[in-house]
């Protein structure tokens, strides 16, 4: 059995582990449009230090994703935050918030380790800057097109694993003809997705505070999350800090496409006054990035892509599982890698 795989993400990666454990002698592809793997659990690295820029953390919130990471992989590396996590309001007034009960997980060189060490588990053929802008049905088979005019395929099966919106894009002008795949189309759209737009700041000290990280509990301060890097072990040089500043999504949706100097300014600004710390105004250096599908703000109709499935065709992601998780995207990714592994 050969299949295709569009996307490397978190659950493209728990699909294709899952496929070589219940179908060892199928022959998975994966194509990513970016140079790296875990979509947006995104870490990057800078002299030394890394920090990951788009999910924090990955949560203990499902037992079968508890096993995979503390069990089935290598837990070298592996990696907990200790710290809480503290909650302000739309003033900007900071407050003890969430217990300290729930594991928050990533590893020492980043949250990306997930997602390569379960593709490094597996046969699969991973395929990098490689964006597939075509699909084709050709005699129950699957054929692909990527950027750049090459071909893929033929394939038994195809797993599509982008977000909602630029999965029903490619499914929609695929060629494809049937109910099937405008029931796919017509669902895939319907899934709403929050922007958010991201400032990184790194500062040569280190901040004095007693929490990880700090979340808008009302929805309606411009920003909605701040994290310490530092609270990660292996993450930060000592006597220093990284702060990841996520913007609400009206702000995001407002201001994403202004230029970026402007925007890291302003919630630089907006940063210090939430903490209540003016050396935090004037970081030392400064990352940034937009995520225009950051996360599903609900689920898909899974009813409406079995039609897609009985022709080969299945999506899966945090948009297929309901929640816009890390875990909820590998837990998705497994239970369909294990379905596909049983035909």
């Amino acid at each position: 059995m050969k299949i295709g795989i569009i996307g490397a993400g978190a659950a493209s990666a728990a699909a294709t582990y899952a496929i070589d454990q219940h179908a060892p002698d199928a022959r998975c592809t994966v194509l990513e449009k970016s140079g790296g793997v875990c979509g947006r659990a995104a870490t990057r690295r800078r002299d030394g230090r890394n920090y990951d820029y788009g999910a924090n953390y990955l949560k203990d919130d499902d037992e079968r994703v508890v096993s995979l990471v503390t069990e089935e992989l290598e837990t070298d590396g592996l990696v907990s935050i200790d710290e809480p996590i503290h909650v302000f309001d739309e003033d900007g007034t900071v407050a003890e918030g969430r217990s300290n009960a729930e594991r928050k997980w990533t590893y020492r060189t980043g949250i990306t380790q997930i997602a390569k060490r379960l593709f490094e588990a597996t046969d699969a053929t991973v395929n990098r800057r490689t964006e597939i802008t075509a699909i084709s049905r050709d005699d129950d088979q699957w054929r692909l097109t990527d950027a750049d005019g090459g071909g893929w395929g033929p394939f038994d099966l195809l797993l599509c694993t982008p977000p909602a919106p630029q999965t029903a894009q490619l499914v929609s002008d695929a060629d494809w003809d049937g109910d099937a795949r405008d029931a796919l189309v017509a669902a895939a759209e319907t899934v709403e997705y929050r922007t958010i737009w991201t400032a990184v700041l790194g500062y040569e000290f280190e901040l004095e505070t007693p929490y990880y990280a700090l979340v808008n509990t009302d929805k309606r301060h411009e920003i909605g999350w701040i994290a310490r890097e530092e609270c990660k072990p292996g993450h930060v040089p000592d006597g220093e800090s990284v702060l990841i500043v996520q913007a609400n999504d009206h702000w995001s949706v407002d201001r994403y496409d202004e230029e970026p100097a402007e925007n890291v300014a302003a919630l630089t600004r907006l940063t210090a006054d939430v903490v209540g710390d003016d050396r935090l105004e004037n970081p030392a250096w400064t990352d940034h990035q937009g995520w225009r599908y950051a996360q599903p703000e609900g689920g898909v109709d899974r009813s409406a892509l079995e039609p897609a499935e009985r022709a080969g065709l299945y999506c899966l992601g945090d948009w297929v599982a309901g929640e816009g998780r890390l875990h909820a995207a590998l837990r998705n990714g497994l239970e369909t890698g294990k379905r596909v592994g049983r035909l």
